[in-house]
């Protein structure tokens, strides 16, 4: 079977409880398919009104009933504010593979008041609750995904059309109390989290929702070495320069072993400060490799640009005390030394390979921002690559 693109929408409600973590670790782990592509919308109405429009389809197995309410709850939960003309946060998530849109659909589910227990992402994340008489007292669908590949991609391009004016890193989308300074804050989702399809992404999300921050821009980043250069070239001059000790002990055990005599102080001196800069050099192409597949002494500096072979995702955090919120949450660059329930205590196995980064202060944050670039639009290039333009 050819291969199709899927789309998901995580509504405004769901974003807002926090259930983004939980939707896309079943997703992931539940339909197989590649997560190719995130992006935050905030949805114009125009976007809204057309989307609507296309909602109700012989297509779609439910109820034409469920197919009115969920056109009805586009128009009222999708637009911005009536009252204060704030626009709301969606995320929309692209799924590719064999069979991708009966898969993504299968594992989201129908809505039936019937329904109980958690067997799909609507079970447990869904409702629907009818009065005395039948009526519709409360509805939330959770999430938005279409029911045939031809809708699939008519709905696709229209996102992707919009995707430029609408989506992208949003602004002014959450409200804030007189005299609160929001921050952000930019966390990678680094890639031993993709080696293979498992919930773990989804599961850092999910730790992160505790500090309760908003996110407001999200993107599938293929690193490239001149990104994971600059990203972490603060680092290198620190490993070249701040590591002679450990680099003196390592040497001299090898060396007294291996030569039989107890090496002076201030040779095991000497030692570190040769060793150190080369030890350094080693390490951060360790990380760069790490990153985004290649070291940049194995790659020509003209293919430096080119994006990597190892996935991260890339998400920018808003609130108040963002930086300080998320860092507590991460935990220390060491997850043996990370206290309980923090991510890298459990997801993280050493000091490189350690689940997540975060920005380590507001300016920090700035440099990354400009580096990572969340606001660059590879959802609508993956769709018109598979489409055509748009």
């Amino acid at each position: 079977m050819s291969q199709q693109l899927a789309y998901v929408i995580i509504t405004p409600y769901s974003l807002n409880k926090s259930r983004t973590g939980g939707i896309i670790s079943r997703l992931i782990t539940r339909t197989g398919l590649e997560l190719v592509a995130a992006r935050m919308f905030a949805p114009s109405a125009e976007l809204v009104k057309e989307y609507s429009a296309a909602i109700i389809s012989s297509h779609d197995p439910q109820d034409k009933k469920i197919q009115e309410l969920i056109h009805n709850y586009i128009l009222q939960n999708l637009s911005p504010d009536p009252k204060t003309g704030r626009r709301r946060r969606v995320m929309v998530l692209l799924l590719r593979g064999e069979d991708a849109v009966r898969k993504a659909r299968s594992v989201i589910g129908h809505i039936s008041h019937e329904r109980y227990g958690g067997e799909t992402i609507r079970d447990t994340y869904g409702d629907i609750i009818l009065g005395e008489n039948g009526e519709v007292r409360y509805f939330e669908p959770a999430v938005l995904a279409a029911p045939a590949a031809e809708e699939a991609e008519a709905k696709l391009k229209l996102w992707a059309r919009f995707s430029d004016q609408d989506g992208g890193v949003l602004e002014n989308v959450v409200a804030y109390k007189p005299g609160e300074k929001p921050e952000r804050t930019l966390v990678l989702i680094k890639p031993d989290n993709f080696r293979f399809p498992t919930g773990r992404p989804g599961n850092v999300i999910d730790f992160f929702s505790r500090t309760g921050l908003s996110i407001v821009g999200i993107k599938v980043l293929h690193m490239s070495v001149a990104q994971a250069v600059e990203f972490y070239g603060p680092v290198r001059e620190i490993l070249r320069t701040k590591l002679k000790d450990v680099v003196a002990g390592k040497a001299v055990g090898v060396l007294e072993k291996e030569l039989g005599f107890k090496i002076p102080a201030d040779a095991q001196k000497q030692l570190g400060e040769a060793l150190c800069p080369a030890f350094g050099d080693n390490q951060f192409d360790n990380i760069v490799r790490f990153m985004c597949g290649f070291a940049a002494t194995e790659r020509p500096q003209a293919d430096w640009p080119k994006p990597g072979t190892e996935k991260c995702i890339a998400l920018i955090y808003e609130g108040v005390n963002a930086v300080a919120k998320i860092r507590d949450v991460l935990g220390p660059t060491d997850p043996s030394k990370a206290p309980p329930g923090s991510i890298r205590r459990e997801f993280g196995a050493n000091i490189m390979v350690n689940a997540a980064h975060a920005s380590d202060s507001p300016e920090n944050a700035r440099r990354e921002f400009a580096i990572v670039n969340v606001g660059r639009n590879n959802f609508k290039e993956i769709v018109e690559e598979f489409y055509g333009k748009v």
